[in-house]
């Protein structure tokens, strides 16, 4: 969050933040008397036992027994932490937030602010020359592609028409500031001069969306023309917008995430969409194939296991290759769902049907069975080279994941496919192992341990220890399960007990 948030901004975003209007944006609500209710979306059940009280500004599920207030709310359905809560109703609200850490945070967030309202305007717009006369070559190309009308719309899909100037034009006639435009992403300037053109033309419009669903960027796809251009276009980075940190599509599929504790990741905008509307909704898109370690994070939160559905060609598998050592560090269990050759997962569905694709992903293989599969189809097992090349490739891969168990299994399967001892593959494994670190001869105690927290619980327990002045309102407001660290929560809940706790302040000055 940047700093501390006050006591006084938080009440002021909780009573811009009707919790009947913020969970009706969520979920279709009933009036039951004078609450509300609705199917609770924590639990399944088949009648609703989710209250809402407009008059205490809480929810309660009587079957699940999850409720709090409107802060509680939107950590819980959006699986985020509570100063992101605070963040997404601030910018819901149009509350700026600044915080003593952020020095200019006012202007930063107006910034923000026009560039997302650009970002819709621009959306819309391309929406409109979409259905109008000019857009018939993207309706043509999306009827050849097989994408419906309910698809084209849930995923706001538009057209840039081809000009070099319609958005520069557009955004004087909106009177958008033109170094804006520019920030955005949407005009480039003429090398040497100060005129500009349009960097999508005559393309297919992706809108991308942020996980709030609000548009922040473009892909654009070329619907004909010259081999030379480049298939896609996309935006660059801005404020608003880090390539790295977002996947196409998460804002539309992070329930079905959290409900299968799965994700899916294909890697094209029409393969997501094609996946949607096939009812197989617990999928993401990176912004390309390459995964981040940003990407491993964000659905760390959602998911416990990803299955890698790349396009069947080469860049599409090596992309699958690459994603281990990222994945991997994030603690996501991972399987490969292969895409037979020529097909990718659009063109797969729509020949082969829905059911098929269902049954590909059911049927993902562990990572590691994929990838001895693919170094024996790239190597000659009938030479000594060749099957040294896979023990050492597998080897590598495998100890990264510093399971032992994980790394017997893999060795035994490396020897049955090679036709060698499995002790020989183990002996191998063993050669590769990364070199233990050496021990320190006494453990730390419990005083001198280096306790890792977040920058939000650091915040909170400088404020808590610089004065007695908050201890009563933290105490009367703060749930400590919002805090995800068991040592934030011990050290708090004593602080808020008044329980001195010797040596944190030092440790705290660090």
């Amino acid at each position: 969050m940047g700093g501390f948030i006050s006591p006084a901004t938080l009440e002021q975003i909780r009573a811009a933040s009707d919790i009947v209007d913020v969970i009706g944006g969520y979920l279709p609500l009933k009036r039951a008397g004078a609450n509300f209710v609705a199917l609770c979306p924590f639990h399944r059940e088949k009648s609703p036992s989710f209250n809402v009280h407009p008059h205490r500004q809480i929810f309660h599920c009587f079957g699940c027994h999850k409720g709090g207030d409107v802060f509680a709310f939107v950590k819980e359905y959006e699986n985020v932490d509570f100063p992101d809560a605070v963040r997404r109703l601030a910018e819901r609200a149009r509350i700026p937030i600044e915080t003593e850490n952020q020095p200019g945070g006012s202007e930063t967030r107006h910034l923000k602010d026009r560039l997302l309202h650009l970002h819709e305007q621009i959306t819309q717009r391309w929406q409109s020359a979409l259905a109008g006369e000019g857009g018939q070559i993207a309706r043509d190309y999306l009827q050849r592609r097989g994408v419906p009308a309910e698809a084209v719309e849930l995923f706001r899909l538009g057209y840039a028409p081809e000009a070099w100037d319609d958005t520069v034009n557009w955004a004087k006639g909106k009177m958008h500031d033109t170094a804006l435009v520019e920030q955005a992403g949407l005009i480039v300037r003429k090398e040497g001069s100060d005129h500009f053109y349009d960097r999508f033309r005559g393309r297919l419009i992706f809108p991308i969306c942020d996980e709030q669903g609000r548009v922040v960027a473009f892909s654009g796809r070329i619907l004909s023309g010259d081999e030379k251009t480049a298939k896609y276009v996309n935006s660059p980075e801005t404020p608003i917008f880090t390539k790295g940190k977002v996947m196409f599509g998460l804002d539309k599929s992070k329930r079905a995430l959290l409900e299968s504790r799965c994700a899916v990741i294909c890697e094209g905008q029409l393969d997501l969409i094609r996946c949607f509307i096939s009812d197989v909704k617990n999928v993401v898109a990176p912004q390309g194939t390459a995964l981040t370690s940003d990407h491993a994070r964000i659905l760390k939160r959602y998911v416990d296991e990803v299955i890698l559905c790349f396009d069947s060609d080469n860049a599409g598998q090596n992309a699958a290759v690459r994603s281990l050592d990222i994945l991997l560090a994030s603690g996501l269990a991972i399987r490969v769902a292969a895409v037979p050759a020529p097909h990718d997962p659009d063109s797969f569905i729509k020949e082969f049907g829905a059911g098929a694709f269902v049954e590909l992903i059911e049927g993902a293989r562990g990572f590691f069975d994929y990838y001895l599969d693919r170094l024996c189809a790239q190597n000659d097992t009938a030479t000594d080279r060749g099957r040294g090349a896979i023990v050492q490739a597998m080897s590598d891969a495998v100890h990264k994941t510093g399971n032992d168990v994980l790394r017997d299994t893999c060795a035994q399967k490396t020897a049955l496919r090679l036709g060698v001892a499995a002790d020989a593959v183990r002996s191998e494994f063993r050669k590769g192992r990364p070199r233990p670190e050496i021990e320190d001869e006494e453990p730390e105690s419990a005083a001198t341990q280096t306790i890792q927290l977040s920058q939000p619980e650091q915040w909170l327990l400088r404020v808590l220890l610089e004065s007695d002045r908050q201890v009563e309102w933290i105490a009367a407001h703060l749930d400590l399960a919002w805090l995800p660290n068991p040592a934030a929560r011990e050290i708090i809940g004593r602080r808020l007990g008044a329980t001195e706790w010797p040596g944190l302040s030092s440790w705290l000055s660090q």
